[in-house]
């Protein structure tokens, strides 16, 4: 298994350090997620259904009429490699690692990839947009061109858009469907909503029924989608989210910079900070309850957003002392 963000209860154990009393900025899910309510008591009882609402809630807010919910898109990253014959596979590094790692266990060759390349030797190019953990992205007409390559010959342009929901706009959800054109989207970032596990593919509907058959029935759990379904219809909460966000993210970049820790870059729910000393900063803020995200290649830490404006204080606190 990889490395995550997110262990709190091993770090509470390995520090002695009580669970309740950390601030975990581990993950980079949004601290202030969308408030779901109670599950009404009948939809435990059921089993989940694909006339529930789901599909049109997902078309509407992405903008894509052909779309798959998945449990979390970890659940299709894992899948989506063994839909292909072997073949060259490119992914960046550093990006969320679990892409590479799913590539090659399904038996394809997958290098480091970077702009200079291009596509011409790939058969399929993953990019994380923005990128986790270093927050780059790409313009629409980048990615439009690797994907029209790629596709000319029957290769995939798979796009992680896991952290995008608060710049919309820098999406490729609206401009599919389209052959060799898979886009992935997730709650559980911007919605706060990582352990419902939703996530949904944006993809042509052959290999949407493809990747189905693969995943076999009840993928989503019925409480999970009656949520998703919810977050995904309440554009109110959205678009003050977003806004918050952003400006969420440029405190927790200020914060850091001040205390000689500039971000190498980020997005709106964490920043990214390349340093050789990123596993002694680690250590340091674990020691007062403050759980980073720890990189060994290269040495870096992610820092998620803090929530209230006291953790805002205590991270600038332990930043000092440290």
């Amino acid at each position: 298994m990889l490395e995550h963000g997110g262990k709190l209860l091993a770090a509470a154990a390995r520090y002695r350090i009580e669970a309740a009393d950390w601030l975990d900025l581990s993950t980079g899910i949004n601290p202030a997620g969308w408030p779901a309510p109670a599950v009404p008591p009948e939809v435990w009882q059921r089993l989940p259904e694909t006339e529930d609402g789901l599909l049109d809630a997902a078309a509407a807010y992405y903008g894509c009429t052909s779309v798959l919910p998945v449990a979390g898109s970890q659940a299709a990253i894992q899948s989506l490699p063994r839909l292909r014959a072997a073949c060259r596979v490119g992914v960046p590094h550093p990006a969320y690692a679990e892409h590479a790692h799913a590539w090659r266990a399904a038996g394809h060759a997958v290098v480091a990839w970077d702009t200079a390349m291009g596509v011409d030797a790939l058969d399929v190019l993953v990019l994380v947009h923005p990128n986790n953990p270093g927050g780059q992205t790409y313009t629409r007409a980048a990615l439009l061109g690797w994907h029209a390559e790629l596709a000319a010959r029957g290769g995939w342009l798979v796009v992680d858009e896991a952290f995008i929901d608060a710049t919309p706009g820098d999406s490729l959800a609206d401009v599919g469907p389209r052959p060799g054109l898979i886009v992935l989207r997730s709650l559980g970032k911007f919605f706060g909503l990582a352990g419902a596990r939703v996530g949904f593919v944006l993809a042509e509907p052959a290999l949407l029924a493809a990747l189905n058959t693969l995943l076999g029935p009840w993928a989503v759990s019925a409480p999970s989608r009656w949520v998703a379904r919810a977050a995904l219809a309440d554009t109110a909460w959205q678009q003050a989210a977003r806004p918050a966000l952003l400006a969420a993210g440029a405190r927790l970049a200020a914060l850091l910079r001040d205390h000689g820790l500039a971000p190498s870059g980020g997005t709106a729910l964490f920043q990214w900070v390349r340093t050789p000393d990123a596993a002694d900063w680690h250590e340091r803020l674990a020691r007062q309850g403050i759980l980073t995200r720890l990189f060994a290649d290269p040495p870096s830490l992610r820092f998620g957003l803090p929530h209230h404006e006291t953790d805002w204080a205590r991270l600038a606190a332990a930043l000092k002392s440290a």
